[in-house]
């Protein structure tokens, strides 16, 4: 989603672009359904330390020759370790973007050898500095990543989409929807600990109001699909997405999110929807929205459960004027989102001015 329409703009600019993705399930589809054409290079090494290791080194090698016929100017990535080391490799200069330095084992293998970082204003310089970047290397904006496609994707009206997606998975127009989203458990950062704090919370939830709501889970992982799905197969008004969804739709028919990630929880919050973080992990993006009131963060089910209760009891929520467009029929939000994302930059237009100008 944050490169899609990268390349949109950089096209139409007569840039010459090369996209490459590896095998990974959400990043594969989500491509096809926005027509964005990737080379497939490699694939996704999982959970275990040793296939991570071989599947980084296979991919690095096959990026090498791709990359080398292609000859590129600049590569720009969301901070792959394999485009780092190819770009080094071959003297191509790497522009990263980043805004995970919880990520630490990515961050150590991308951020020193950047000749440009670009991250949201609320990341600390020292996050980046202490690995060893220059900081006139690095480029903040007022801006969060996924300003890049929610103000693009604001633009048009989505109904009839909502609608199919409403009637695919059978929900229950009458109830309002919880949408989970699980965490990443494949990512270095993710321990087994982290895990099971997050799935004994999604038990919680799934027990205590599936009668009451449509609780859509939407896991990131085929493996994940199942785990869920033999859990809660017989817990009626609880469904497991098994296709990869626009999770933007989906957004936008949910009355709360509960998150154990990051890029989603802030998307679902930018959006003006009621969002629950169950991560225990900290992030500075996170940090910013439960400042700005717009995540809620929980660490025990006492109180998941009464934050769940006092939002969705509500009646619904009232909706004002949305500034990214005029079109009544389009998609709405409360004022402190509307206003937060007005005032944002776009990072598309921060990129563009060190094209030419580094």
């Amino acid at each position: 989603m944050f490169f899609k329409y990268f390349v949109d703009t950089l096209k139409k600019d007569d840039h010459e672009i090369l996209c490459t993705g590896r095998e990974y399930r959400e990043a594969k589809e989500l491509a096809k359904i926005k027509k964005l054409d990737i080379h497939t290079i490699g694939k996704h090494g999982g959970d275990n330390k040793f296939e991570k290791l071989n599947t980084s080194t296979e991919r690095a090698f096959l990026l090498s020759s791709l990359i080398n016929s292609f000859e590129p100017d600049l590569t720009v990535s969301f901070s792959s370790p394999e485009a780092s080391r190819v770009a080094f490799g071959l003297g191509i200069k790497h522009y990263i973007f980043n805004d995970s330095p919880h990520a630490t084992a990515v961050a150590k293998l991308t951020v020193p050898f950047a000749d440009r970082l670009f991250c949201p204003w609320v990341i600390p310089l020292r996050e980046w500095t202490k690995l060893g970047l220059e900081k006139d290397k690095i480029i903040q904006y007022k801006a969060l990543d996924p300003i890049v496609w929610i103000k693009r994707e604001l633009q048009y009206n989505s109904r009839q989409e909502i609608s199919k997606i409403q009637k695919k998975l059978k929900i229950d127009k009458g109830k309002k929807t919880l949408l989970i989203r699980p965490e990443e458990i494949k990512a270095s950062y993710i321990t087994d600990k982290n895990v099971k704090s997050s799935i004994g919370l999604i038990d919680e939830i799934v027990k205590k109001f599936s009668d009451e709501y449509n609780i859509l889970i939407l896991a990131r992982y085929l493996d994940q699909v199942d785990f869920y799905k033999s859990r809660f197969e017989k817990m009626a008004g609880t469904t497991i997405i098994e296709t990869v969804t626009d999770g933007n739709l989906l957004l936008k028919l949910a009355d709360l999110f509960i998150g154990a990630g990051g890029t989603m929880s802030a998307e679902a919050a930018l959006m003006g929807k009621p969002v629950i973080s169950i991560t225990p992990i900290n992030f500075y993006v996170e940090k910013y929205l439960i400042k700005m009131g717009l995540i809620k963060k929980v660490k025990n089910s006492s109180t998941l459960t009464k934050s769940i209760k006092n939002i969705l009891s509500q009646s619904p929520f009232v909706k004002h004027k949305n500034t990214i467009n005029n079109n009544s029929d389009l998609y709405t939000m409360p004022k402190m989102s509307s206003k937060i994302i007005a005032e944002m930059e776009d990072p598309i237009e921060i990129f563009k001015k060190f094209l030419f100008n580094p």
